[in-house]
């Protein structure tokens, strides 16, 4: 049987990794996925050798090094293709589950809305770089763009996270926009952390549940 694909998505301080954290330990303990598969945690960009070089570089502050706004597209692309290729695909294909701290969703609202990049053009590079692979739920963790820098005050934060207030709106605008696809699931981020987890446990037992009853 085929595993499941889980993407959590957001703009930066949202709390994907304490979620992350959470689904993680809520279905190791749970008889969701067959005791011979196991839950692969991942991110992007990164989650391979390759990926974590090309991380480094999409993320260095350093203006030096900084990539054009194509350039940048394009890495997160390679990333994107090696993750699938390597991590994703393999792990699902055997009946594992993957949890992925960002996918394709990140690149239309960072790339597209944020850098004002051609959303066509994006889809085309995603649909070369997916083959495919599609998550089967994506999860928005959603706070506004004051929230977002308050609780990154005191912090020092990587490239995409120093683009200043104007580029986090058109970021958050474009995640919000993605939303309207029935296979993702915008969360107040705003809400408690057990009410978080809660919302997105319904949610993933709610898809097992639709496929099960066909």
């Amino acid at each position: 049987m085929k595993g499941k694909f889980i993407v959590i998505e957001g703009i930066d301080g949202c709390g994907k990794t304490t979620q992350i954290n959470q689904v993680a330990k809520w279905l190791k303990g749970s008889n969701l996925i067959p005791n011979k598969n196991q839950l692969v945690i991942t991110r992007e960009p990164g989650g391979t050798k390759l990926g974590d070089s090309i991380r480094s570089l999409l993320l260095n502050t350093s203006k030096e090094t900084a990539p054009y706004s194509i350039t940048e597209l394009l890495l997160y692309a390679a990333d994107r293709a090696q993750h699938v290729n390597e991590i994703i695909r393999p792990a699902i294909t055997k009946g594992d589950w993957v949890i992925s701290d960002r996918f394709t969703g990140s690149t239309i609202a960072y790339q597209g809305y944020g850098r004002k990049l051609d959303i066509k053009l994006i889809k085309h590079l995603e649909t070369i770089a997916t083959d495919g692979i599609a998550p089967d739920l994506t999860f928005l963790l959603d706070i506004s763009v004051e929230e977002s820098i308050q609780r990154r005050i005191n912090r020092k934060g990587d490239r995409m996270e120093e683009e200043g207030r104007d580029f986090l709106s058109n970021v958050s605008l474009g995640f919000k926009e993605l939303c309207a696809n029935k296979k993702w699931k915008k969360i107040s981020a705003m809400k408690s952390e057990e009410e978080i987890i809660s919302e997105i446990k319904l949610e993933i037992k709610k898809l097992l549940n639709n496929e099960k009853n066909g």
